[in-house]
């Protein structure tokens, strides 16, 4: 059987003579999404807003179409419903109500009165309520665990390379996230916790692209001490145009049937995951890769690490001659 093969061997794309435009196409996308973000903001859900979360088992496999229609006609604002565990566990969120802790109980009796009659018998196994106080700890956490994945990247990045290179890949996950966020408040899709956890996956996802191209520059700069960066970055990069288009590739492939066929309740995970795979693609290849050019890696560096390893072969040699 002949082999598949997305990309021929030996490409020559030159990718370094697209940098410019690339880069000016990165910062407008950018400061369109920082103007975005602060004109419009993010449409932010119960997770952050503070709402009701009802936690209920039926007795069958829940009707979760039924009851989002039934309890969306209550015009209670937003309501959320999520399958988890079996098939009978059902999470409702509900929008937090105007006026106090009696306007969200009557909230919460609305529901339960329309569950019990439609859709009944209805175990309510938890009702929480989840204040202004809690939403904003979890919006600080949130942002907090976004900084410390990236603080943790870089220093993992230039204990393991050097720090340009560490620079380099935390300006291209910050392109990421940003671009993210300016996605979701274009769009004001809804800004809970699972696009947060999308916000982290897609974090780890572009960095693991980064660090492979990364990989193959350092590589090369120790094999080919004389070329130029700018041709060394373009072989790099079509050293690992396979495998780029491969993994990309066969991700969305598994992303797009899980946006079509998964469901409202993931509905906003996979796009954000979707989006995130594209745009850190492109920033591995088109903004991390180009920073080389302006941060110079100095190549003196990786001859003394292959100095010291040659070395080390020598000594380990040496004390096994008898």
């Amino acid at each position: 059987m002949k082999p598949l093969r997305l990309v021929p061997k030996n490409t020559h794309v030159p990718f370094m003579r697209w940098r410019n435009p690339a880069i000016g196409l990165s910062a407008l996308g950018i400061v369109a999404s920082i103007v975005l973000f602060l004109v419009m903001g993010l449409n932010f859900g119960i997770d952050f807003r503070g709402g009701t979360l009802v936690e209920v088992r039926t007795e069958g496999p829940a009707d979760i179409e039924g009851m989002r229609n039934a309890l969306n006609a209550l015009e209670l604002g937003e309501v959320s419903l999520q399958e988890f565990g079996q098939d009978t566990d059902v999470l409702i969120r509900i929008q937090r109500q105007d006026g106090d802790e009696a306007a969200q109980q009557a909230a919460v009796q609305i529901v339960r009165d329309v569950l019990d009659t439609d859709f009944g018998p209805v175990d309510y196994r938890r009702i929480e309520f989840v204040g202004p106080q809690v939403s904003d700890e979890l919006i600080e956490k949130g942002i907090m665990a976004v900084l410390i994945a990236l603080g943790a990247m870089l220093i993992y990045i230039w204990l393991r390379f050097e720090w340009q290179f560490s620079l380099g890949a935390v300006i291209a996950l910050l392109h990421d996230v940003i671009l993210t966020i300016g996605l979701f408040s274009l769009t004001q899709l809804d800004f809970g916790l699972p696009i947060v956890a999308a916000l982290l996956t897609i974090v780890g996802y572009s960095m693991n692209d980064t660090v492979v191209i990364y990989d193959r520059v350092r590589e090369n700069l120790r094999k080919y001490k004389k070329l130029p960066l700018v041709d060394l970055l373009d072989k790099s990069l079509n050293d690992t145009l396979s495998r780029t288009i491969m993994t990309s590739g066969t991700t969305l492939l598994a992303l797009f049937a899980l946006y079509f066929f998964g469901g409202e309740v993931i509905a906003g995970f996979t796009l954000a995951m979707i989006w995130g795979v594209i745009i850190g693609t492109y920033s591995s290849v088109f903004v991390a890769a180009p920073l080389l050019l302006y941060l110079r890696p100095g190549r003196r560096v990786f001859d003394r690490d292959e100095d010291k390893a040659e070395d080390g072969e020598e000594d380990a040699s040496a004390d096994a001659t008898p």
